[in-house]
């Protein structure tokens, strides 16, 4: 429909939805932020992660009526399982992938072991609440309205570059960091979610992306370092390891994200329609 609205309304919506979505991003991460402070009882965080990505969706499938659908086809529960969770495994095996890569270059080790229930568990839902509202936001918003209005190709590369490039303000990033992360993650989830037409998918990749990357296998996630089942040694060339700021800035994460998103658009489409 976005090819169909006049330009300027079109880019209104886009801009307007964007903004939107960012505050409502910002202010559904409550539960992350609080607990930092004053730390919640597990049960509790778990009940509030679930309350605010739910309301993240919620309030995204009012937004699809707001700019002219009828429905958020995107976000069809018929998906929602075999998105979500084929997407899960998808990101836990990329990252096993990066990180055994790293370790055959020499670039990294397992130290030891930190068992923290607690805290793993929290880390399992805090990267629930990222991964819903980034791909609600980039994938949500600003790919399937370039997507509708410019085709796949230009919206693939606008909204992978903002992207990465919006990381730019994360500890330890570099202008490195952010190409790395444009091409690795912004191509493949874009790319993810035009195969699958759902956003269940690259929500799925996202929130096990984050999660096996920074508390299963101990790198820092996006700059940022959070609690890690595996306390590893890290010690190399920053093209191996990808430095202080994590495994994305890596060449082999860069690589192996490259031949994900080319394998996706190689394989037979899964893409409904999520127009109407």
């Amino acid at each position: 429909m976005g090819n169909r609205l006049p330009w300027w309304k079109w880019l209104l919506l886009l801009i307007a939805g964007f903004l939107v979505f960012t505050i409502i991003l910002g202010f559904f991460q409550f539960p992350i932020v609080v607990d930092e402070e004053h730390p919640i009882p597990v049960w509790i965080y778990i009940n509030l992660s679930l309350l605010s990505s739910g309301a993240i969706l919620g309030l995204y499938t009012v937004w699809r009526r707001i700019d002219g659908y009828r429905r958020a086809p995107d976000l069809a529960m018929r998906k929602l399982n075999s998105g979500l969770w084929g997407g899960f495994g998808i990101g836990a095996v990329f990252f096993a992938l990066v990180t055994g890569s790293i370790a055959l270059l020499g670039g990294y080790r397992v130290g030891s072991f930190q068992w923290d229930t607690v805290s793993l568990v929290k880390s399992l839902f805090q990267f629930l609440i990222v991964g819903v509202g980034e791909e609600v936001l980039f994938r949500g918003i600003v790919f399937r309205m370039l997507d509708e209005r410019w085709g796949t190709l230009v919206a693939l590369v606008l909204s992978s570059l903002l992207f990465g490039f919006l990381h730019i303000t994360n500890d330890n990033a570099t202008v490195w960091s952010s190409i790395a992360i444009t091409i690795e993650a912004g191509l493949l989830l874009g790319a993810a979610y035009k195969w699958s037409g759902s956003l269940w998918l690259p929500i799925g990749i996202h929130w096990s992306w984050n999660f096996f990357q920074g508390p299963v296998f101990g790198f820092a996630v996006s700059g940022n370092e959070t609690y890690s089942l595996i306390s590893p040694v890290i010690d190399g060339p920053l093209w191996i390891t990808g430095g202080d700021f994590g495994a994305e800035a890596s060449v082999p994460a860069v690589i192996l994200g490259l031949a994900v998103t080319i394998l996706f658009f190689y394989t037979p489409s899964r893409t409904a329609d999520t127009s109407r």
